[in-house]
């Protein structure tokens, strides 16, 4: 079997150097590269966030590449499991996030906030609260269902 070594988020914005700085901002990211066409757009970027790479670029409607709209919710949700969940939200939304889902502690052990970055993507901010088995995840799940 051929071996996956990485699996890369890959972000389509509007305005890719600005989500570049929202990104470093909100979330501690650090630029690696891009790569800008003559013209200023942005054919690719890497950001490190933690241990992840999120590569994005601008978009390029004459391939039908395009981000995220205002008026429809992404499909895909990146969650950044951080030591300090409150002063990550705190973060993202001065630097400009919208808050979808504010911070809450869950029956899975988790504290966890969603927030939505300028350019339409969603990002679930959570911090381990409890150490749980998934049994007993599965328990407290159940429970939820049974009031």
């Amino acid at each position: 079997m051929n071996a996956i070594h990485e699996l890369y988020p890959y972000l389509r914005v509007r305005n890719a150097a600005r989500a570049i700085e929202f990104y470093a901002q909100a979330f501690g990211g650090v630029e690696r590269f891009r790569l800008t066409e003559p013209g200023g757009r942005i054919g690719h970027a890497e950001v490190k966030i933690g241990p992840a790479t999120v590569m994005l670029s601008d978009e390029y409607p004459e391939h039908d590449m395009l981000g995220p709209t205002g008026d429809s919710r992404p499909s895909v949700l990146l969650h950044i499991h951080c030591d300090d969940v409150d002063e990550l939200f705190a973060r993202a939304v001065a630097a400009g996030a919208t808050v979808v889902r504010p911070l809450t502690d869950h029956f899975y052990g988790e504290r966890s906030a969603t927030v939505r970055d300028p350019f339409g993507h969603e990002w679930m901010l959570g911090a381990q609260i409890e150490a749980l088995t998934p049994e007993e995840m599965q328990r407290r799940y159940t429970a939820l269902f049974d009031s």
